[in-house]
């Protein structure tokens, strides 16, 4: 498994250094290009872990990691020279799992990165969440998030998005879907599955994503293009 990291830091020479230092231990690391599009970067990229500056353009690192605990709970990192204790606390008053000071050793970083990881991430076999058009699916409490907004699913509209998200670009059969559903304590037949899709469908659309799901007729669902 290939972890992604994601660094939200302004100063390029220690973006792309830690991006080739990560690189060179197996890791897949991406730095934001885009201060005022910090979420869509991170939902298109759907990280295992993220580096955060506490000093960014626009709008500081405190901000984004509160935004990204309102939808997510990936392991978090504050590297910052403002390594005093009130900003070490509000840092982790925020939800950051650790802080490293500026300058930093690259090893003591990495190490770092490494231990978070498996505590994480030992246990789970699925990224911890899955994206498409800015709708971010939570692996870990089944969860979906639109825009900053928390979409209620039930287990079986959960199971739908998971498979039809797990094979993004791809036309799921009904056949499929319908094996996924039998996992849960609900008897699944043809009218059960077609009733369960329009209801996710209604209540993707009142998010504000229409056309989420699309029908292939005479085959089965995928997600929209």
């Amino acid at each position: 498994m290939t972890y992604r990291i994601l660094i939200v830091e302004d100063d390029k020479g220690i973006a792309e250094a830690l991006e080739n230092c990560l690189a060179a231990w197996g890791m897949e690391a991406r730095s934001v290009q885009d201060f005022c599009r910090v979420m869509a970067e991170f939902a298109a990229f759907a990280p295992h872990l993220v580096l955060m500056d506490i000093t960014l353009p626009f709008m500081g690192g405190y901000h984004w990691c509160r935004e990204i605990r309102r939808v997510s709970a990936v392991p978090i990192i504050f590297i910052s020279s403002a390594a005093d204790n009130m900003n070490i606390v509000m840092a982790m008053d925020m939800g950051a799992d650790d802080f490293i000071a500026k300058p930093f050793d690259q090893s003591v970083l990495v190490a770092k990165v490494q231990a978070l990881l498996r505590r994480a991430y030992s246990f789970a076999n699925t990224a911890p969440v899955l994206e498409h058009h800015g709708a971010v699916l939570h692996t870990g409490d089944n969860s979906m998030t639109y825009q900053g907004e928390k979409i209620d699913l039930s287990k079986n509209e959960y199971r739908i998005l998971l498979t039809l998200m797990q094979h993004k670009g791809k036309v799921v059969s009904r056949e499929k879907l319908m094996e996924a559903l039998w996992e849960t304590d609900s008897f699944v037949d043809e009218n059960t599955l077609t009733v369960n899709v329009g209801r996710l469908r209604r209540k993707l659309d009142a998010a504000g994503l229409s056309g989420f799901i699309t029908t292939k007729f005479g085959v089965g669902y995928m997600l929209g293009e």
